[in-house]
């Protein structure tokens, strides 16, 4: 794991160049190994080459106003165009849904770790996770994969930090079925792309021994709201993730306690997982 702030992350695509806030990354070589095994008639030794096969990693990056459509467009896949609103002048609000494929928008990733700059070039979201908790900013962490190799970076550009507000924990809002939820502490959004989507979420809440869930969800939002009042109608500030059909797996809450305790319920998302983000009219969310 590698931390610090003198290693900077920039993702390129084709029409967007975004140098992103991070806490965490392990962008790295991948390395498979060749193997060559011993002859019957040898003295017994397996070799093996060592073979460069691109770049694997993660990164774990806080989302803000700015980095929100473009993170998430990565992150989930596909996009729908624009639904224009008319009663907030010119905001755009933007559909992204889940796609089933292993690597969705490829992209050129930058890495600046200690004046030493990487590009690793058609990488892609084979995996995803996002993490809202009380007290501590909304976080995602994109798993990256890329099949070309590593090469020093020729370019001399630098890229300011997109960094705008933060959405926080605190200011996160838990819909089930229609109804607001108060007691839920946070909850994990889990997507693994390999082999097929599978998608996961796990939902941390507070319970008296009176608060129950379903084993079956038909629909569970999470809303993401800045507390800024400059946000038309706090819809620019605003960002929400919708699963349908969730399928309870597994209930690990501890009933055994005479107070309040926090219980863990892990779903699995059976049906459609989308994003909506606002964005003004002149900017574009890929």
């Amino acid at each position: 794991m590698v931390k610090g702030c003198e290693c900077t992350i920039v993702l390129k695509t084709m029409n967007k160049v975004f140098s992103i806030p991070y806490f965490e990354e392990t962008i790295r070589n991948n390395y498979i190994l060749l193997h060559e095994e011993a002859s019957i008639e040898g003295n017994g030794v397996c070799k093996a080459i060592q073979k460069n096969v691109g770049v694997t990693g993660c990164i774990v990056t806080p989302l803000s106003i700015k980095t929100v459509p473009f993170l998430l467009y990565l992150a989930l896949g596909s996009a729908k165009e624009g639904e224009f609103l008319h009663v907030y002048k010119d905001l755009y609000k933007y559909r992204i849904n889940l796609t089933p494929y292993e690597l969705t928008e490829s992209f050129d990733l930058i890495q600046n770790r200690d004046g030493s700059k990487r590009r690793y070039d058609n990488c892609g979201v084979d995996g995803f996770e996002m993490r809202f908790e009380r007290e501590n900013a909304v976080k995602l962490k994109m798993d990256i994969k890329g099949a070309i190799e590593v090469f020093e970076d020729p370019y001399e550009d630098t890229y300011p930090i997109e960094s705008g507000e933060r959405f926080n924990g605190d200011n996160v809002k838990y819909h089930v079925d229609g109804f607001e939820y108060t007691n839920i502490y946070g909850a994990t959004v889990t997507v693994k792309k390999t082999g097929g989507t599978k998608t996961e979420i796990l939902i941390n809440r507070v319970i008296s021994g009176k608060e129950y869930f379903l084993d079956e969800l038909e629909k569970l939002e999470i809303t993401g709201t800045l507390l800024k009042d400059r946000y038309e109608n706090r819809h620019l500030g605003t960002f929400r993730i919708t699963a349908r059909e969730l399928k309870l797996i597994s209930d690990e809450t501890n009933v055994n306690s005479a107070g309040a305790i926090m219980g863990q319920l892990r779903y699995y998302v059976s049906g459609v997982l989308f994003a909506e983000v606002f964005i003004p009219g002149e900017e574009c969310i890929i």
